[in-house]
């Protein structure tokens, strides 16, 4: 809406107040107003209107002149009465539009070197022009102009958030998304189906790559809460300095480098809708307690501010950790383990179920064949063992890698053993080797959990001195301690 829209709806909220004043006087005085009484109130509207406004007569003499011109001009608005527009205002055109006839809507005029948007509209009876009504607004041009470019700049900012808040609400998967064959993720998915229903915190627990946001979007897609919002956050993938204001947002102001607006977090975004937490054996202890406080109150402030805000969300968690170990070893609280495992699923690994190999990997390939146009579409028998005899460590993650990888290289219609990754032929002598050095690796960071933990017991605990000790960085010790599950606070 411009300046002069505003300025519109203003006079006219004023006339109406007029015209209400004057039915209330009829009512009381059935007589009608006077011709004195009707130029009294049209005066005052005049008066009242915000910005400059004058009339002038069929020739360009004043007629009426408003006392907020006045006062913008410096002039008595009374002495200009009678005098000609052009030796009042500058550069005026409104005797040029009484003789043309023609208004001039939002046109440029310089008064006193600032360029303002003026209205010249005449004023007709029986086809003849009588007057010509000038208004003036004491915004200049560039005000408008950037009123104009921050009008644009939020409506960019709209679509902006709308598209982004039709990508949180959207969910890629279902449960028709997954893909399996065995007794183990048939059951999985019932046990998932049933939960859909409730509001209860799920925790799904496996190892990585095995599928645990396609079970936390299928289960949101299935619930009650599917038109709501899908928000997800990698408790890992945060700097631990952010991961609050990222959970809770922040006010303007907050701290350093905040937006001026402020920023809602992860929880208010999911308000009616679903939040996962991914690798959320990976929230530092200090933010526990306040994860805990906000499942069970569902409310929280914002980082600078002091305002409660309520969210109604429904929270999943999942975790490549063992997070019962982890209550144990003190690295997890076990007030918020429980409020989160209240339906606990785990994903078995892809090497515990060798029947859904050959079903994903059919799958994988197809939706990768369509993305990218190729004419492979299915596997020799050949290929089909070797994929069936591989361990698969990186789960359903690294059989999509391998067929993504295979496809690249493949010039055939059909996959066979040649077409695959060499160390899917890797030999028996090979594997072994492997193992050899899977307890090389075993021994290797048993020493080195030792050597943290005399270190840490030779200087009382102390981090700064037991880094020095073991020669590294105090924030690698940390991240040492954090992964040999020792004990982060100070006996």
């Amino acid at each position: 809406m411009t300046y002069s829209s505003v300025s519109y709806f203003l006079h006219v909220d004023f006339l109406i107040r007029c015209m209400g004043s004057a039915m209330a006087h009829k009512e009381k005085n059935p007589e009608p107003l006077t011709e004195k009484q009707q130029l009294e109130v049209l005066t005052l509207v005049f008066d009242h209107i915000d910005n400059g406004a004058l009339v002038v007569d069929p020739d360009g003499y004043i007629t009426h002149f408003n006392k907020p011109y006045g006062r913008f001009l410096g002039l008595d608005p009374n002495q200009q009465i009678g005098k000609h527009v052009t030796d009042v205002v500058e550069n005026s055109r409104m005797h040029i539009v009484a003789k043309t006839g023609k208004a001039e809507i939002n046109a440029s005029h310089s008064i006193r070197g600032q360029k303002m948007l003026v209205q010249r509209i005449p004023i007709k009876e029986n086809g003849k022009v009588i007057a010509v009504f000038g208004h003036v607004l004491f915004k200049n041009i560039k005000e408008v102009g950037e009123l104009a470019h921050t009008l644009s700049e939020l409506q960019s900012q709209v679509r902006r958030y709308q598209k982004e808040l039709n990508s949180l609400r959207s969910t890629r998967y279902s449960f028709d998304s997954i893909i399996g064959a065995s007794r183990e993720i048939e059951a999985l998915i019932g046990e998932a189906r049933k939960s859909a229903t409730t509001n209860l915190s799920i925790c799904i627990s496996g190892e990585s790559g095995t599928g645990k946001e396609l079970f936390a979007q299928s289960i949101h897609s299935a619930s009650q809460r599917r038109t709501g919002p899908f928000i997800r956050l990698n408790c890992a993938a945060i700097p631990r300095d952010l991961l609050e204001s990222e959970l809770f947002g922040y006010d303007r102001g907050a701290f350093t480098g905040a937006k001026s607006t402020g920023k809602p977090g992860k929880f208010e975004l999911a308000d009616k809708g679903t939040i996962f937490l991914d690798e959320i054996g990976d929230l530092p202890l200090d933010m526990q307690p306040k994860l805990l406080r906000v499942l069970e109150e569902k409310e929280f402030e914002r980082l600078g501010g002091n305002r409660i805000i309520q969210a109604d969300f429904r929270l999943i968690s999942a975790s490549n950790q063992n997070l019962s170990a982890k209550v144990e070893q003190g690295a997890f609280r076990a007030d918020l383990f429980y409020r989160l495992n209240v339906v606990p699923l785990h994903l078995p690994p892809l090497r515990q179920r060798p029947a859904d190999i050959l079903p994903l990997a059919r799958h994988l390939l197809r939706l990768a064949a369509e993305e990218d146009h190729h004419r492979a579409t299915d596997f020799s028998q050949e290929a089909e063992i070797i994929l069936l005899n591989h361990s698969w460590p990186g789960n359903v993650r690294e059989l999509n890698n391998v067929i993504e990888r295979t496809l690249a290289t493949c010039d055939g219609e059909t996959i066979t053993p040649a077409d695959l990754p060499f160390y899917l032929h890797k030999p028996q002598a090979d594997a072994a080797s492997g193992e050899s050095c899977s307890l090389l690796k075993e021994v290797v960071a048993k020493a080195e959990k030792t050597a943290i933990a005399d270190a840490l017991k030779m200087t009382g605990n102390n981090k700064a001195k037991a880094a020095d000790i073991l020669g590294i960085h105090r924030t690698l010790l940390y991240k040492k301690m954090q992964k040999y599950a020792l004990p982060l606070i100070n006996a």
